[in-house]
């Protein structure tokens, strides 16, 4: 079943239970506007909430995924105004990254700034045979942000995100590949739907499994050894309890 509901910054489409959220600003390379900030605010939390959504997919229109920041919404530069307008950044942008839902990201094009950031979060990353990659925060004098320092560093080691960054190097799709950033290659025309066909994978999955997975996965740099395996015996007591442990081990 599919549904849509269009937006003017951002386009949701239902497949069954997966969300696919397609920023809609092709003239500006699908920047970060206002707009498309407040389409994340408002679906993020929603789509999250929803029992019936398991997977989340973004992607961009047109020829570039995100092209990072809007630089119409940077002349307010006071630091308490700042501070404001990325904790409601961090309010869709922090839920992604914690959520026990996958997210597949689809790069279907050049990913700048926090269009990188965007692409990072996700735990499952393709891209588009033609994407570019580069974090461009030292142009503007910016710190990166939406998370980049957290994900690109665990995605393709310190010395790597440190060249990345500190030298602003623009990174081609096969380069991103061959470092780990993205996890495969797809062409143009095919990204799409090689996207949806991953992302509906997980989406038929067990939910409780799975957000164990990701939930465990994110804090495998943050504990101890021993704090770790006390959160894996939860875990699995947690995922042994479930209607989808029980059906599958008697389906053996």
């Amino acid at each position: 079943m599919l549904i849509s509901e269009v937006d003017d910054a951002i386009v949701l489409t239902l497949h069954g239970a997966v969300a696919v959220l397609r920023l809609n600003e092709p003239k500006s390379m699908n920047a970060l506007s206002g707009n498309i900030k407040a389409a994340f605010e408002r679906l993020v939390p929603e789509l999250l909430d929803d029992e019936g959504v398991r997977v989340l997919l973004i992607t961009g229109t047109g020829k570039a995924f995100c092209a990072g920041g809007d630089i119409r919404n940077m002349a307010e530069r006071r630091p308490i105004k700042i501070r404001a307008r990325m904790q409601r950044t961090h309010s869709w942008s922090g839920r992604l990254l914690v959520s026990e839902k996958p997210l597949v990201t689809a790069v279907n094009g050049f990913a700048a700034g926090a269009g990188l950031s965007l692409a990072m979060l996700g735990d499952i990353i393709r891209a588009s045979s033609e994407a570019r990659f580069k974090g461009g925060f030292p142009a503007w004098g910016a710190a990166p942000d939406l998370g980049l320092l957290y994900t690109l560093p665990r995605a393709i080691g310190m010395p790597r995100a440190k060249d990345m960054l500190l030298c602003n190097r623009e990174l081609s799709a096969e380069e991103a590949a061959a470092m780990g950033l993205v996890s495969r290659l797809v062409s143009a025309d095919r990204l799409f739907d090689e996207a949806l066909a991953v992302a509906t994978n997980p989406a038929s999955g067990p939910p409780a499994s799975l957000g164990l997975t990701k939930s465990l996965l994110r804090r495998t740099y943050e504990t101890g050894l021993e704090a770790f395996l006390e959160g894996e015996a939860f875990a699995q007591a947690i995922a042994f309890s479930t209607e989808d442990f029980g059906e599958g081990v008697d389906e053996e």
